[in-house]
């Protein structure tokens, strides 16, 4: 039998599970590399003036928090989630092509080497912010944007090469009598994100071509000099953009649809109607680009059209919402981990889409856009958002990974003050935006001063408050000390889920075992 402990071992491995704790030990590290990085930003921003950075390396800092965070900690965090659970929920006996899930892991590292390397190239790292506009990315970009973009092809076919692999499992791996709609929501989630991933990766390699060739083969896709148009690059931006916002929260609506059933004692409500609400939201992604744009010139009937469509998102995530409600009223509620995170993410995550209700409204648009209101916003649907419902997934499966139960004591408290600090950091970018702060400024007027304090020491004691996470997790898979089995602290809560069993149908004689029919096993 092999060793899985030596370097060479983790490697090769080819195990779903030893790859999923891969991505999640990675999804980690980027995290409080990402998170350094908004300590700089905050500390930048916690008084006027010049406090710690010059202006070019807090822009820096900016375009590589949002890329490091998206794509280094928050995807490869669900992905890791898919490589642990899908198998196993779909009865599968690994994913479809080990060796291709190796390989597609080991290219977040290449990645993100190229990425973070760029701090040390002359010039330094790319300072235009990571959404990359032109002309600021072609010419005035700084030499490290080259291997900015040779890191994004490489994470794209990272998320390509997964992408294929998790929807060729499900199609041809799952279990006998495991069909579609009998697969958990988390199942689905990814299914349907899957094929978003699929039609969006080659967008932005597209894109991201077309500004290396405006660079350095004479062409003008992106310069309105040689005839090309400087917003055609935000175009395909957001096209892919915008969906890469719902490939980051549907596994995440995965993971609330399997814990809120749970810890409520109760089937999910609407459980059907939870996966056609994911299938309506990937579709209606690819038709809500231009509200990032309504300031840009583009014609008012394009700005109406898709105004409505930005609105019309807000069904069937408003009808996720209530079906969690649903599920919760009158269950048999206890409040674990994976509950405070999941019912803060409900709470939390409404918030943030009703202030993207606001912004998707263009009268008032107009005086959002770039100000930290969106700043705000996007942080109360990431990181309060699908930060949350990873944090719930880690806190929900762990025990089941190792064996071993984590102090539930000390993950409430985990909960209690990042929750606080959450809310203390990005509750009064609101109000910063509403009085007219632009946002990605190193420094800014008296007037915005008292609340930018607020935010940064909000912001520190966020960071900070992840290190009990870092504590309960190290502490569980390798710390000497334990908090019992995993049978020996879940039994009161295991009990009562007898909701989980197939309901036999009524029978009459005693001589004859009860009938289970394939409606007992399907969802109303």
């Amino acid at each position: 039998m092999k060793s899985s402990t030596g370097i060479r071992y983790w490697i090769s491995t080819t195990n779903h599970k030893d790859i999923g704790s891969l991505y999640l030990w990675f999804s980690l590290l980027m995290f409080f590399a990402a998170g350094a990085m908004a300590l700089v930003i905050r500390m930048e921003l916690s008084s006027p003036g010049r406090v710690l950075v010059d202006p070019n390396f807090y822009n820096q800092m900016v375009t590589l928090h949002g890329l490091v965070m998206i794509f280094g900690a928050i995807m490869p965090a669900l992905a890791g989630f898919a490589n642990w659970q899908i198998p196993l929920m779909i009865g599968a006996p690994d994913m479809a092509f080990p060796r291709m899930n190796n390989f597609s892991f080991w290219l977040l590292p290449v990645g993100f080497t190229l990425m973070l390397g760029t701090l040390f190239v002359d010039g330094g790292a790319p300072n235009f912010g990571w959404t990359m506009y032109a002309p600021l990315s072609t010419t005035y970009g700084p030499p490290s944007t080259d291997y900015m973009i040779l890191a994004i092809h490489v994470l794209g076919v990272s998320s390509i090469l997964a992408s294929m692999n998790i929807i060729a499992t499900i199609i041809n791996l799952r279990a006998p009598g495991m069909s579609y709609m009998r697969m958990p929501i988390f199942v689905w989630s990814w299914f349907i994100t899957s094929f978003l991933l699929l039609a969006i990766m080659p967008i932005l390699a597209g894109t991201v071509t077309m500004l290396l060739t405006d660079r350095h083969f004479g062409t003008s896709f992106f310069s309105a000099a040689g005839g090309g148009d400087p917003l055609m690059f935000q175009h395909l931006f957001w096209f892919f953009g915008h969906p890469e916002v719902y490939v980051l929260i549907m596994p995440a609506f995965g993971i609330i649809s399997e814990v809120i059933p749970t810890f409520s004692r109760k089937p999910l409500f609407g459980a059907r109607l939870m996966i056609y609400a994911i299938a309506a939201i990937a579709v209606l992604s690819f038709i809500v680009w231009v509200h990032h744009m309504f300031v840009t010139g583009v014609s008012v009937w394009v700005k109406i059209f898709f105004m409505f469509t930005t609105l019309l998102v807000a069904v069937p995530t408003a009808i996720k919402i209530f079906n969690w409600t649903a599920t919760m009223y009158r269950g048999a509620i206890t409040f674990e981990a994976p509950m405070l995170f999941s019912v803060g993410f409900l709470f939390l995550f409404t918030f943030g889409g009703l202030s993207g209700l606001m912004l998707g409204i263009v009268p008032a648009d107009y005086q959002y856009q770039d100000t930290y209101f969106v700043v705000g916003h996007f942080h109360y649907a990431i990181v309060t958002g699908v930060y949350y419902a990873i944090l719930a997934g880690v806190y929900y499966w762990l025990p089941k990974w190792t064996g071993r139960m984590y102090s539930q004591t000390l993950a409430a408290w985990h909960f209690w003050v990042s929750t606080i600090a959450a809310n203390l950091t990005f509750l009064p970018m609101h109000f910063l935006g509403l009085a007219g702060m632009p946002r990605r400024i190193p420094d800014y007027a008296i007037h915005f001063a008292d609340f930018n304090a607020v935010v940064s020491v909000g912001g520190f004691l966020f960071g900070f408050a992840q290190l009990i996470f870092v504590y309960l997790v190290v502490q569980n898979v390798w710390g000497k000390k334990g908090y019992g089995s995993v049978s020996d602290q879940v039994w009161e809560c295991a009990k009562g889920l007898e909701w989980l069993l197939p309901s036999p149908v009524p029978h009459h004689s005693h001589d004859e075992p009860p009938l289970v029919t394939k409606a007992s096993y399907e969802w109303d």
